[in-house]
C-alpha cells in the first residue's frame, strides 16, 4: 500500500508573518480573537483541523487567564514548539500592550475634558453591545445540544443569583459533561480530512509528555514569573502599590477562571472596593480602551494597574510608578499563560482522544456562555443606569439597579451598535467610532444648551 506523502513543514517565518497578522485584527474580545484565528489558522491556511483547533480551545478555556493568548500560544506550540508558542503569544500581546499603555497616559491626563468624555460616553454602550455579540458568537458554536443549553444556564444562574466561586462552576460545569457524556454519548468528531492539517505529529521531539520535561517547564516557568516581583519586594518593601499589584494579578492569574469576560468582574470588584485603585466608571473606561485595542480583552489589567500607582505611587513620580506598575502587571498576568501551555498541552494532545477528558471539556466550554451572559448583565446594569444597589434575599446576592438613574441616550446607542453589528454586519471598529461620535455630538449638544 502506498501511502501518501507527509504535508510540507509550516515554515516559521511565514507563522510569525501570521500571528502578526492575528495579533492586528485582534479586537472585540476573545470572541471576535478566536474567531480571527479561526479564520486564518483553519480555514485559509488550513494549518490546523477543526477538531483540533476546539479540542485546543476548550483546554484554554479550562485555564485561568486569558484564552485567547493561550490558544495562540497552544497553536503557535503545535507548531514550531516553545519557540512558536513564545512567539505566537508574545505578539498576540504586545501591540495591545503598547497601546494601552499609550491610552493610558492620555486618559489620566485629558479625560475629564468635553472631547475624551464625550467619545467615552458613546463608547461604553457601544462596548455593551459587542459583549451582548460575544455570548451569541459563542453561544451558536458551544450550545449543539439540550444539556448545554442547561450548563450555561445554571451558570449564568450560580454567578449572578448566587455570587457562586467561578471554581464551583467550573467543576459543576465538567461534571455535568461527564454526565451527559454517559447517558447521551456524543458522536466521535470526525478525523481530519486529507489537507486540513500541517501540524507536526505528537511525538515529535518537545511534544511528547514526561515527568522529566514537566518539572523543568515548571522551574523555569516559575522562575521568570517570580522575579521581577521578587526585585521589586527587595527594591520597595512589602506595603508598596507596585507589590501589591505584583501579587494581587500573580493571584489573578492563578485563581480566576474562563477568560477575560470571567475574570473582569472579580478585578472590578477588587481593584475598587479593596484597593480603590479606581472608580466603577473609570472601571468602564478602561474596558472601553481595551475593546478599541488588538490583543487579549484581559489587557485592560494594565490600565488598572497605570491608575492605580498614579494615584498612590509612594515615593516615586507618579508617571514612573504607572508604567511600572503597567509593565509588571502585564508580566504577572501572561507569563503565567505560557507556563500553563507549556506544561500541560503534551497531556491534553495525548488525551485527544479521550472521551471522559472530551466530554467534560464540552460542559466547560458551554457553561462559558453563561459567564459571559454574567457579564454582559454586570457591564449593561452599570452602563445604563447612573446607579446600581447590591442586595442580598436569604441565599440570593443581586444587583440591582435604581431605575430613577436610567439613561435614556446610552440605550439609543447601545441599540444602534447592536443593530450596527447583526443587522448590518458593519465591522468593530467602524462601530465603537460611530458610538463614539453620537455620544460626542450628545455630550457637547447638551453642554452647549444648558450653557
Amino acid at each position: 500500500m502506498q501511502l501518501s506523502p507527509a504535508p510540507p513543514a509550516i515554515p516559521f517565518r511565514e507563522a510569525a508573518g501570521v500571528w502578526a497578522r492575528v495579533a492586528a485584527q485582534s479586537f472585540g474580545g476573545p470572541a471576535g480573537q478566536i474567531a480571527v484565528m479561526h479564520r486564518i489558522v483553519v480555514e485559509e491556511k488550513r494549518w490546523v483541523s477543526e477538531e483540533r483547533f476546539l479540542h485546543a480551545l476548550s483546554y484554554c478555556m479550562l485555564l485561568p487567564g486569558p484564552e485567547a493568548q493561550q490558544l495562540a500560544t497552544y497553536l503557535g506550540w503545535l507548531m514550531h514548539r516553545t519557540r512558536g508558542g513564545l512567539v505566537a503569544g508574545t505578539l498576540f500581546v504586545l501591540p495591545g500592550a503598547l497601546a494601552m499603555l499609550a491610552l493610558s497616559f492620555v486618559y489620566v491626563h485629558f479625560h475629564e475634558t468635553p472631547l475624551l468624555a464625550g467619545l467615552f460616553y458613546g463608547l461604553k454602550p457601544a462596548v455593551m453591545a459587542v459583549v451582548a455579540e460575544a455570548v451569541l458568537r459563542l453561544g451558536r458554536k458551544s450550545l449543539l445540544r439540550s444539556w448545554h443549553f442547561a450548563a450555561a444556564a445554571l451558570a449564568f444562574a450560580g454567578l449572578f443569583l448566587f455570587d457562586l466561586p467561578f471554581p464551583s462552576i467550573l467543576a459543576a460545569a465538567a461534571l455535568v459533561g461527564l454526565v451527559a457524556g454517559r447517558l447521551a454519548p456524543a458522536p466521535a468528531p470526525e478525523p481530519a480530512a486529507p489537507g486540513a492539517e500541517r501540524v507536526a505529529d505528537l511525538a515529535a521531539p518537545g511534544r511528547k509528555p514526561s515527568l522529566g520535561r514537566s518539572l523543568r517547564v515548571l522551574a523555569i516557568g516559575l522562575a521568570i514569573w517570580w522575579i521581577p516581583p521578587l526585585l521589586l519586594f527587595a527594591t520597595f518593601g512589602r506595603d508598596h502599590v507596585l507589590v501589591d499589584q505584583a501579587i494581587f494579578f500573580s493571584q489573578t492569574a492563578v485563581l480566576t477562571f474562563g477568560g477575560a469576560y470571567a475574570v473582569l468582574t472579580y478585578i472590578g470588584q477588587e481593584a475598587v472596593s479593596s484597593f480603590a485603585w479606581l472608580t466603577p466608571r473609570e472601571m468602564l473606561d478602561g474596558l472601553g480602551l481595551a475593546e478599541t485595542t488588538p490583543g487579549p480583552l484581559i489587557m485592560v489589567v494594565q490600565f488598572v494597574a497605570f491608575l492605580g500607582a498614579w494615584r498612590h505611587p509612594g515615593s516615586l513620580e507618579p508617571a514612573t510608578a504607572a508604567v511600572l506598575g503597567s509593565l509588571v502587571t502585564t508580566w504577572v498576568t501572561f507569563v503565567p499563560s505560557f507556563l500553563w501551555i507549556f506544561l500541560g498541552a503534551p497531556y491534553i494532545e495525548a488525551l485527544r482522544g479521550n472521551r471522559a477528558l472530551r466530554d467534560a471539556l464540552s460542559g466547560i466550554t458551554a457553561a462559558m456562555v453563561g459567564v459571559i451572559l454574567n457579564l454582559a448583565l454586570f457591564f449593561s446594569l452599570h452602563t445604563l443606569f447612573g446607579a446600581v444597589d447590591r442586595r442580598s434575599w436569604g441565599p440570593f446576592d443581586l444587583q440591582v439597579p435604581v431605575w430613577s438613574s436610567l439613561d435614556p441616550v446610552t440605550i439609543a446607542i447601545g441599540l444602534f451598535a447592536f443593530v450596527a453589528l447583526f443587522r448590518w454586519k458593519a465591522g468593530l471598529g467602524m462601530t465603537l467610532a460611530a458610538s463614539s461620535l453620537l455620544g460626542l455630538l450628545f455630550f457637547l449638544g447638551s453642554r452647549i444648551l444648558l450653557n
